[in-house]
């Protein structure tokens, strides 16, 4: 079983632990405790299905629901009456209420942000100095990055070891490695910075992004690396190469 298929799996589990020893769960779970990134995507989706259950929870329902679905049930001839409980203004107006309570927590739900802030500010302020860079690595790599048809966020097939060994620039963050390579796409300069995801583990695998003094950068993880990429030209350019 791999991340994504967990996810889809995993949507339907209860947040109040309800499913725990349901064996449709089981693999889906046993992934979780394995994969760091799955667990930190599992946790915010339980966060939040639990935030929408306490408002619907707190919602009473509309007076006489139960009665008028159970005379709904026993009826085997169409009654206007009982067969239009549905559009009472009071089931409508509950239904409403849901909507909005959705739509609400949707809209208050936290936005994805780099989950490693600091490591993000460091990022954008070395990429801010013209002065600084010249990692370029290799033909075939500049080739992969600047193609408008790979999506960056899909995977990148390198190695950490190969990239610093083909002239990938290399700074020290905190005690640890990350390489850069400068490429360009559509014209636009873009700096990505690489770490081993072993260092990083904080960083989330779905992209998040930050904007300061001019500069974004767009941050994500796979298994094996973390990327973060870098570039004046703003966040929905940055959009694109993902």
């Amino acid at each position: 079983m791999n991340n994504e298929e967990a996810k889809f799996i995993l949507q339907g589990y209860r947040p109040n632990g309800t499913d725990a020893g349901d064996a449709a769960f089981r693999a889906a779970l046993e992934q979780v405790q394995r994969d760091p990134a799955l667990r930190e995507w599992f946790a915010r989706q339980q966060a939040f299905d639990a935030a929408v259950s306490a408002q619907l929870n707190a919602m009473p329902a509309p007076a006489g629901l139960r009665e008028a679905i159970l005379a709904g049930g026993r009826v085997t001839t169409p009654d206007r009456t009982q067969a239009s409980w549905w559009r009472s203004p009071a089931w409508l107006a509950a239904a409403a209420s849901v909507a909005v309570i959705f739509a609400t927590t949707l809209a208050l739900w936290p936005k994805p942000a780099a989950a490693d802030t600091a490591l993000a500010d460091y990022v954008l302020a070395d990429a801010g100095k013209d002065e600084m860079h010249g990692g370029h690595g290799t033909e075939s790599l500049q080739a992969m990055l600047g193609d408008p048809a790979n999506r960056l966020s899909r995977g990148l097939p390198i190695s950490f070891t190969a990239l610093r060994k083909d002239g990938c620039r290399t700074v020290t963050y905190e005690g640890r490695e990350v390489l850069e390579v400068c490429f360009n796409r559509g014209g636009v300069w873009f700096h990505a910075y690489i770490g081993r995801r072993a260092d990083f583990p904080a960083l989330a695998a779905t992209p998040a992004f930050l904007d300061k003094e001019g500069m974004s950068v767009a941050a994500w993880a796979d298994d094996s690396h973390v990327y973060l990429v870098a570039s004046k030209a703003g966040r929905a350019a940055l959009q694109q190469l993902l």
